[in-house]
């Protein structure tokens, strides 16, 4: 697991340290950081994996960050740096460099064993972007074996995953709440109930069209007909990766999840906290991105009223103009300290309310 995060020279950040647990979450202001503590990650993920001693700063998990000079701080040495640091200590640096001209950047200096996170494990390190696939009438195959298959950094490989480790086991911390001891702990039966705790009860058949590389979902309603995705909406095709990605994630990886809250309603984005937790739980080290504060307070009642998760295993870092502080929780599930600006506008917006209601 990672304890810790050293950004050096990385777009806006100078030199900042960030705290990491089980379960980190990253809110605050737009264009404050965030993202940019996720594209270190997938860096270090990328130049981990290469032996060639380069990173491609565009096309790896999506990414688009242009030249090795658009990713420079300016106010920075040279190079860029990361540092992770694990739980044993053992502290483990990426430097990179290059032309500012650049579409890729040298990888100067590589931990020679970097964190299995970051190593070719299956399913270790799992990233799913805010634009994933939406309703697909059909979607691709990756060219891999069925047990090392994965979701895909946008949820593009969904159907052929569900497809072919229907069977998969899942482990007791990641089952839905609420099911019966006699139901089958299985990758297809535990994604359909954590799909009806999330979005809405819904059944899934996954299928793929022999000789080909294209595979497709269908959705119904207990009793109801089988339909295509277009035909039940955003919410459950874009949280269906996310759950399928966390009850796969490998034991003692990283799994990264940007806006998981997307076309949700309230009470499942409340739940997809709830989910997050749970993963988070079992060992999963979870790194989430999210504006909802229904994703931050169902992570908040997964600590204090349910107990999946305790509370040092948790961490929030806000991030507005100033820079970013660590938020910790309390075994009640509350937050040690709410700075000006973190989800507070649902009480400024009642108390702008109230005072027109007062004034007439």
């Amino acid at each position: 697991m990672i304890n810790e995060l050293l950004i050096h020279g990385f777009k806006r950040f100078v030199k900042q340290r960030f705290s990491m647990s089980p379960l980190t979450v990253l809110a605050g202001m737009n264009g404050a950081g965030k993202t940019s503590v996720v594209h270190a990650l997938l860096l270090m993920r990328e130049a981990s994996r290469r032996n060639d001693n380069v990173v491609e700063l565009n096309g790896p998990f999506q990414l688009d960050l242009g030249t090795f000079g658009d990713i420079q701080n300016w106010d920075a040495p040279e190079s860029v740096r990361f540092e992770l640091t694990d739980q044993g200590n053992a502290v483990h640096i990426w430097e990179l460099g290059g032309k500012q001209t650049a579409l890729y950047a040298n990888v100067n200096v590589r931990p020679q064993l970097p964190p299995p996170a970051f190593t070719e494990g299956i399913r270790t390190f799992q990233y799913l972007s805010a634009e994933r696939f939406g309703p697909r009438s059909i979607l691709g195959s990756a060219a891999l074996p069925f047990d090392v298959l994965e979701v895909g950094s946008r949820g593009e490989f969904s159907a052929q995953l569900l497809y072919a480790l229907d069977s998969y086991p899942i482990d007791e911390l990641r089952r839905c709440p609420g099911a019966g001891t006699d139901d089958a702990a299985l990758l297809k039966f535990e994604t359909e109930r954590w799909l009806s705790k999330i979005a809405k009860a819904v059944q899934i058949d996954a299928e793929t069209l022999a000789g080909t590389a294209v595979t497709a979902l269908r959705f119904r309603t207990p009793g109801g007909d089988w339909v295509r995705p277009p035909n039940m909406g955003f919410g459950v095709t874009y949280a269906l990766p996310v759950i399928l990605a966390g009850l796969t994630a490998a034991k003692g990886g990283l799994l990264i999840v940007e806006n998981p809250e997307a076309h949700l309603h309230p009470s499942g984005q409340s739940q997809m906290g709830y989910f997050l937790a749970a993963i988070a739980a079992s060992g999963v080290q979870v790194l989430v991105e999210t504006h909802s504060d229904h994703v931050l307070n169902g992570i908040r009642r997964a600590i204090g009223e349910h107990c999946i998760l305790p509370a040092s295993q948790a961490t929030v870092h806000f991030f507005d103009d100033t820079g970013s502080v660590p938020l910790a929780f309390t075994e009640t599930g509350g937050i040690a300290s709410w700075p000006p600006g973190f989800f507070d506008q649902f009480q400024l917006d009642v108390a702008a309310l109230t005072r027109v209601r007062r004034r007439r």
